[in-house]
């Protein structure tokens, strides 16, 4: 027989996490006393509906814009990787404006920005675009996320030892067999986590586009509190995109428990 575990200490790291957990336990118990004792049937069914909409705009919005991007992201990636100068500063300085500025600037300079050019843009048919909130943030945001996916595929992809290159080169591959069927395998595995990651940020980021008068969850939101002057409606917002992004990690932990269950054996 097994003798008993030994009790864990008591050391200040599990105090202040015990403590925590608390914390967030009573505060959870008393949201939701509020929001019970807040209840309004009148507003639900008037405003509800709005959410479910607001809430599809954003799912539409970042879905678009991270396809987008994903495509975008290939050939930016490829130029950090390049040998050639031109091209591999020209994909890092792509790279480097991007990341390098807030999210809410790139999209107010396109929104806002390029209305200062209306001419231009009539001149050559783009102003039928871009006078359109929508198509402005989804410019805005593929753009964004394009450079944040190509930096995780070109960590991804240079994370792949040497030595698989070498292995495909003496079973007589070419290298854009290797490429797709050697190294992209091994890389999207490295680059999954991150990955999820950027998709669970551009959905908590994309509330700024409430800003450029697009009429997502937190753009329902704000049109629901200007008429009712109701704190809850930013309440129920949040526990939205929390069911959101929790929604997600847990798909994107099947997905990456069902990819990588061969490494777990």
């Amino acid at each position: 027989m097994r003798p008993p575990a030994p009790a864990r200490p008591w050391t200040p790291a599990r105090i202040a996490g015990n403590v925590t957990l608390a914390f967030w336990l009573i505060a959870g118990v008393l949201l939701a006393w509020y929001l019970v004792l807040a209840w309004a049937p009148e507003k639900v069914a008037k405003y509800g509906p709005s959410y479910i909409s607001g809430l599809l705009v954003t799912l539409q919005l970042v879905g678009i814009s991270i396809l987008i991007g994903a495509v975008l992201s290939i050939p930016v990636a490829i130029g950090r990787m390049s040998t050639n100068p031109v091209l591999s500063r020209l994909a890092f300085a792509y790279v480097y404006v991007f990341r390098g500025t807030p999210l809410i600037a790139q999209l107010f300079l396109i929104y806002y920005g390029l209305g200062s050019f209306r001419p231009q843009l009539e001149a050559v048919g783009l102003w039928a675009f871009f006078r359109e909130a929508w198509n402005c943030a989804v410019f805005a945001f593929a753009l964004n996320t394009a450079a944040y996916q190509a930096e995780i595929l070109r960590g991804a992809i240079e994370s792949v030892p040497k030595g698989q290159w070498e292995g495909a080169a003496a079973l007589g591959l070419g290298r854009f067999q290797t490429m797709y069927k050697v190294i992209l395998p091994q890389a999207m595995i490295v680059a999954l986590r991150p990955y999820g990651n950027e998709i669970i940020l551009m959905i908590k980021g994309s509330a700024i586009v409430a800003l450029a008068t697009v009429y997502d969850l937190m753009g329902e939101t704000r049109r629901a509190y200007s008429r009712t002057y109701d704190f809850q409606t930013y309440i129920w917002a949040a526990i939205f995109y929390l069911v959101i992004v929790e929604t997600l990690r847990n798909i994107w932990n099947l997905i990456e428990n069902r990819l990588t269950r061969h490494l777990k054996r």
